[in-house]
């Protein structure tokens, strides 16, 4: 890997990979495609699956022939558990991340040292592009271990150069420690650690704009709706790029947006992006909410091929005024199994979001209860208030009607709402819980 960076007044981390026009773009995936289908034969999984298929790697001579791929799925890895879809000998990994396997086997994903390499690459490319440099000091209040949140960043900071500060997660107290006593200039979290860092800050008497240097935010690793974006922008006073990442393509990395905050590009170069219906498995036109498909181009050790990741979005488009063409996709609308089904009506959680962080008088914690009563399915939604006025009834009663209405516009139904002091809802130090059904008590 070569480790000479760019002069930092280059705006490109990889300018000849960064501003590739479509063309260029796809006569490299083709000849990436083509290498990896090739590698994939090296896989008992992939070789069984082509013979089922009818297919042999020269079947692939053009982008159209991906779609004669059969998709690859999280069943097809856990089936497969540990190492069933690796495409090289255990003696060439040197890294082996999984997820918890709360709901089976887990997926674990294999990674041979050029792997890292270009995973690192891949961060590096994204922080670069938000305007990060060797001058920087990075903070990651992201987990460590297992989870690939903590040492992608790590890994993509340090080969951009900077001072980095593997801070993890939680301890909120020491990260603002850390923050001011370190000089931090940007910081990676989850957005709703986020919010509850700044309330933190502000019970300590810090302000953020002027007791920290920091001055870029990277969030990610859960939904989270544009008006959550400007709160925590307005609340941080810097600017808050989205990332997108998981665990089966590398980790974080693999879509970040740059300073036009007008989608998030998705390297084509290391990725080939599809968006078809979840029910039909046929693509979606440009612009229309489908399920993200993704195929891994430069992976050695478990490249995966057409990979349902059940994220929903669309194509934004496939030019930006920064300069680069890849494709542009819409933050992520939610997971197609995270979809909740209330009285045949199609809810996802950050549609709720959405309305709830319009209202300036709630704080950033909710909770969606789902429970059955009298047969009948229900929907509570309880919001934390940013300043404490219970005593007001009709100030109180006013708002959750106002709340009710806008929510009832958004998911075509109208849920109890329940506004409850600042602080009474859980909060975790890692992803937010947002959704709560207790449905299957009663059936």
């Amino acid at each position: 890997m070569d480790k000479t960076l760019p002069s930092d007044a280059c705006r490109y981390f990889n300018e000849a990979m960064e501003t590739l026009d479509r063309p260029q773009i796809e006569a490299l995936q083709l000849e990436r495609l083509q290498a990896t289908v090739r590698r994939c034969m090296n896989s008992p999984f992939y070789k069984e699956r082509f013979e089922q298929a009818g297919l042999k790697p020269e079947d692939i001579r053009s982008l159209d022939d991906l779609r004669r791929i059969p998709f690859t799925t999280k069943k097809d890895l856990r089936d497969t558990y540990p190492f069933g879809i690796s495409c090289v000998p255990l003696r060439e990994c040197v890294r082996l991340h999984s997820s918890s396997g709360t709901t089976g086997n887990p997926t674990v994903i294999l990674h041979t040292q050029n792997d890292l390499d270009e995973w690192a690459n891949q961060v590096a490319r994204n922080l670069w592009m938000v305007g990060l440099r060797p001058d920087d000091v990075f903070q990651n209040s992201s987990g460590y271990g297992m989870f690939t949140g903590g040492l992608g960043f790590q890994y993509g900071a340090e080969r951009l150069g900077m001072l980095t500060i593997p801070a993890a997660a939680g301890n909120s107290l020491r990260q603002i420690k850390f923050m001011t006593d370190f000089g931090t200039t940007a910081l990676h979290a989850v957005p709703s650690y986020v919010t509850r860092l700044y309330e933190v800050m502000q019970s300590c008497g810090v302000d953020p704009r002027k007791d920290t240097k920091l001055r870029v935010l990277a969030i990610g690793a859960e939904p989270h709706s544009e008006e959550q974006r400007k709160r925590i922008e307005e609340m941080m006073g810097v600017k808050a790029y989205n990332s997108f990442g998981m665990s089966e393509m590398c980790g974080p990395g693999v879509g970040f947006e740059c300073p036009e905050q007008n989608g998030l590009h998705f390297w084509e170069d290391y990725y080939i992006v599809e968006i078809v219906d979840p029910e039909t498995l046929e693509p979606v036109p440009d612009g229309e909410v489908g399920e993200l498909v993704l195929t891994s181009l430069c992976r050695e050790a478990m490249p995966l091929l057409r990979y349902r990741t059940r994220d929903l979005t669309r194509v934004l488009g496939r030019t930006c005024p920064c300069g680069r063409n890849h494709v542009r996709l819409d933050r992520m609308r939610g997971r197609s199994d995270d979809m909740m089904v209330l009285r045949g009506v199609n809810i996802f959680p950050i549609q709720i979001e959405k309305i709830l962080m319009q209202f300036p008088e709630l704080a950033n914690n909710y909770l969606i209860t789902l429970t059955t009563d009298d047969d009948n399915d229900n929907m509570t939604v309880e919001v934390e208030l940013e300043e404490l006025f219970t005593d007001d009834y009709q100030r109180l009663q006013g708002l959750q009607k106002r709340i009710q209405r806008a929510l009832k516009d958004e998911i075509l139904l109208t849920p109890h709402v329940k506004l409850v002091p600042k602080g009474t809802l859980p909060v975790s130090e890692g992803k937010a819980v947002r959704v709560s059904d207790k449905r299957k008590v009663y059936q």
